[in-house]
């Protein structure tokens, strides 16, 4: 297995995830998630549990950060792949919290899905 493609095929992955979540655009975060994917973490203080069309409904009903004037202030700290599961801590900030989301990929075929997101914010 090249790292560097796998490396460069994650960072493709998490950029849309990125840009989903700046632009509010479900159909680049949908590229970049599984479609059975689950999100867990603590949002304003409780634990919260979604699936992927549970949150493709958060996304739509909130306000886009791009068109908020929100910064684009996202970033990979780590990646660490193992054959065909990696896992990718990024940073991001999203309606003025800064989250740090620990994102599980799986290479199906040749393309890189997140199928689990652990998150919190600051």
């Amino acid at each position: 297995m090249d790292t560097t493609r796998e490396l460069s095929a994650i960072g493709k992955t998490i950029q849309d995830y990125f840009d989903g979540m700046h632009l509010g655009d479900t159909k680049l975060l949908r590229m970049a998630f599984h479609p059975h994917a689950y999100l867990f973490g603590y949002y304003q203080g409780p634990f919260s549990r979604f699936s992927l069309e549970e949150w493709m409904e958060e996304v739509e009903s909130t306000p886009k950060p791009a068109e908020s004037g929100e910064a684009f202030d996202m970033r990979i700290v780590s990646t660490d792949v193992t054959g065909r599961v990696a896992m990718t801590k990024v940073v991001v900030l999203y309606e003025g919290l800064r989250f740090t989301d620990y994102l599980t990929l799986i290479k199906f075929e040749d393309d890189w899905k997140i199928i689990n997101k652990a998150y919190h914010h600051e």
